[in-house]
């Protein structure tokens, strides 16, 4: 029986990660789709993310389940208010069932766009929270696996420079 919980407390452990950085790292994704990232509504209404072209898309893939999630939420919902009038748009993404996600809502008094994420698997998401931070174009350049303290000056000045990023 020990043996059974340790091992399920090793597997949380990895899955749900405070360090293992990766910014270079972009998943499976390709560098040009944010296409393959299939998000629905916790009314089960796809998203089309081609609604966000033009907009900087911060992405947050995190778990109700998952502590550094929700240690790093404040300071996600610090940087969306001080980017609040800039052109990015912040979505956090768990795989978990809508109901769950709801009922995580209704206890915490976030501004989030909460959204179901369908594939994480297809997205070679492997542990949580993973970020990825799609430019204007809907190039991804940025993917970090870990916490992060998001309303940082250097986490916002990496928001900002990816705004700012356009491709020629």
């Amino acid at each position: 029986m020990i043996r059974t919980l340790l091992y399920l407390i090793l597997i949380a452990m990895a899955s749900c990660s405070r360090g293992n950085k990766e910014q270079s790292a972009y998943s499976s994704i390709s560098q040009d789709d944010i296409k393959k990232v299939k998000l629905k509504d916790l009314t089960d209404h796809e998203i089309d993310l081609s609604q966000f072209k033009g907009k900087t898309v911060f992405i947050n893939y995190w778990a109700t389940w998952c502590k550094p999630c929700l240690q790093e939420m404040p300071s996600i919902e610090s940087a969306q208010a001080v980017l609040k009038n800039k052109n990015v748009v912040f979505l956090l993404a768990s795989n978990e069932e809508p109901d769950q996600i709801k009922r995580f809502l209704k206890k915490h008094s976030y501004t989030f766009q909460y959204v179901h994420l369908e594939n994480m698997e297809d997205l070679g998401i492997q542990a949580l929270p993973t970020t990825h931070i799609f430019n204007t174009e809907g190039k991804l350049k940025f993917s970090e696996t870990g916490s992060r303290k998001w309303d940082d000056t250097a986490s916002l000045d990496l928001i900002t420079k990816i705004m700012n990023d356009h491709e020629k």
